[in-house]
């Protein structure tokens, strides 16, 4: 055990959380996390299979006296997003994620941690190891590439499970279970790339938005939460007042997690370098005040650099900059139905210079079908008026609420049981795997749940130690009670 986790309860998960940490497992990298669940399941005598995709299935039987119980089946992803502090030297191919803790709260060193969703993982080892459980037979389904459009889930084949009853352990606040998620999609919008010499007279400017807090495109979305992307596009309108010109501009890293950092490279008539300055200074007092105390290190700097580099066409970057402006970012609509539950919403995630083309990526959620086609209408509309070209992907489905579920029932008296409260019974705005996994096997009975994570996605990624040992007492608590 690392010194993080040493004395940490329950000891099983946390050995084994431990383990995976020092495995890497990117998403469409999961090759060694899948081969270590293969190599564990067969240590401890268990049949477990693996697809092409690298989704693996591993099944226990049951223990003595609960053989003629219903099957269940217990749900993680592998993968993790791969995201890290910009001076944080770290190479995710290799390097082993650095747990420390803080007191009640687990988190990495200036990377994510992967408890989203590692936490699974290691405690589906960990059930697969502890033969003194009470439990009927089980099926542990471990998924791979969640991260990046849910593509381990969408390739299942039919005969994988057998089980009709499925926990999927992905969600984030303990005490809540969740009976429905939204489904999504992403919205690409790419120009070709024309450059042209930088103006005579010109300097060249870095400028760079840091310090945001970035997070969930899903959960925090409605956190109020700067945008990197959307602030530094800000900043470059007002300094093309001045003449300034536009080389490159990049931010954000995942299509699931709105941008905490973005960069530009500028070059600004030398004559004007003090009014760029001031302008960068007056437009990061107001985006400050705007964004409050939620952003409280938000940086926007300009710095002089010693760079050549050629800028994009005048027509070309006033077309990139009205376009990235015109973008919507945020909650556009909350449910009726469910208070508090944001029902749609759209992310402005990526934008990237290269050497052809100019790209910004942006991905859509909501509950309701018609609504991601319409928000998704919307961003192109804005895409094909800024002269992009669109591609957009197939996306995911939704989880609709079935508040007659069995396993509900069974989730909500044993929570109830065990810590004489009820359990908050809500639906997430977020793609969780339940939806496409309730389309492929007709029937199947589903809850979601986890302990308490926050900044998923992000360095800021934290697990609060309590929440875990109450989940894993929750989970055995329910197979124990499964009729």
């Amino acid at each position: 055990m690392s010194q993080a986790t040493e004395g940490l309860q329950p000891a099983g998960v946390w050995k084994y959380f431990d383990e995976i940490v020092k495995i890497p497992r990117c998403s469409k990298h999961e090759e060694a996390i899948s081969k270590y669940v293969m190599d564990t399941a067969k240590r401890l005598g268990l049949s477990a299979t693996t697809d092409k995709f690298g989704n693996v299935v591993v099944r226990k039987p049951a223990s003595p006296g609960k053989e003629r119980v219903m099957s269940v089946a217990l749900q993680g992803h592998l993968d993790m997003v791969c995201e890290k502090n910009k001076e944080k030297v770290h190479n995710f191919a290799k390097d082993p994620i650095e747990l420390v803790r803080k007191g009640n709260v687990i988190m990495a060193n200036g990377t994510t941690l992967g408890a989203d969703n590692g936490i699974a993982v290691a405690t589906n080892l960990a059930i697969m190891e502890d033969r003194t459980l009470v439990h009927g037979p089980l099926e542990f389904l471990f998924t791979v590439d969640e991260e990046t459009g849910l593509t381990g889930a969408s390739n299942l084949a039919p005969g994988m499970l057998v089980s009709r009853t499925l926990m999927n352990l992905d969600s984030e606040e303990e005490g809540q279970l969740y009976v429905g998620c939204s489904g999504g999609r992403d919205t690409l919008g790419t120009w070709k790339a024309s450059f042209e010499p930088a103006p005579a007279g010109s300097a060249a400017g870095a400028l760079k938005v840091t310090g945001l807090k970035g997070g969930h495109s899903g959960l925090e979305i409605d956190k109020n939460r700067g945008n990197a992307v959307k602030i530094i596009n800000r900043v470059i309108l007002q300094l093309a007042h001045l003449g300034a010109r536009l080389a490159s501009v990049d931010g954000g890293n995942k299509h699931n997690a709105i941008p905490r950092e973005a960069d530009a490279l500028l070059f600004i008539p030398k004559k004007k370098w003090a009014d760029a300055v001031a302008a960068v200074a007056q437009c990061s007092a107001v985006i400050r005040a705007e964004l409050g105390s939620v952003e409280p290190d938000c940086a926007i700097t300009l710095e002089a650099v010693k760079k050549k580099a050629k800028v994009l066409a005048k027509p070309l970057q006033k077309k990139i900059c009205a376009t990235l402006a015109a973008l919507p970012h945020g909650v556009t609509k909350m449910s009726a139905d469910i208070p508090g539950l944001v029902e749609t919403s759209t992310n402005v995630a990526v934008v990237r210079t290269e050497k052809k083309s100019v790209t910004v990526a942006t991905s859509q959620r909501s509950s309701l079908a018609s609504e991601i086609d319409e928000i998704c209408q919307s961003v192109t509309a804005v895409f094909e008026l800024g002269g992009a070209s669109v591609e957009a992907t197939d996306g995911y489905p939704g989880w609709k609420p079935n508040m007659s579920s069995g396993i509900l029932a069974l989730a909500r008296s044993t929570y109830k049981q065990l810590f004489g409260k009820e359990p908050l019974v809500k639906a997430i705005h977020a793609g969780l795997e339940c939806g496409i996994i309730g389309e492929k096997f007709p029937g199947m009975d589903m809850v979601s749940f986890g302990p308490t994570l926050e900044g998923v996605h992000s360095p800021d990624e934290k697990m609060y130690v309590d929440t875990v040992d109450m989940y894993w007492k929750f989970l055995l608590g329910i197979l124990k009670n499964v009729k």
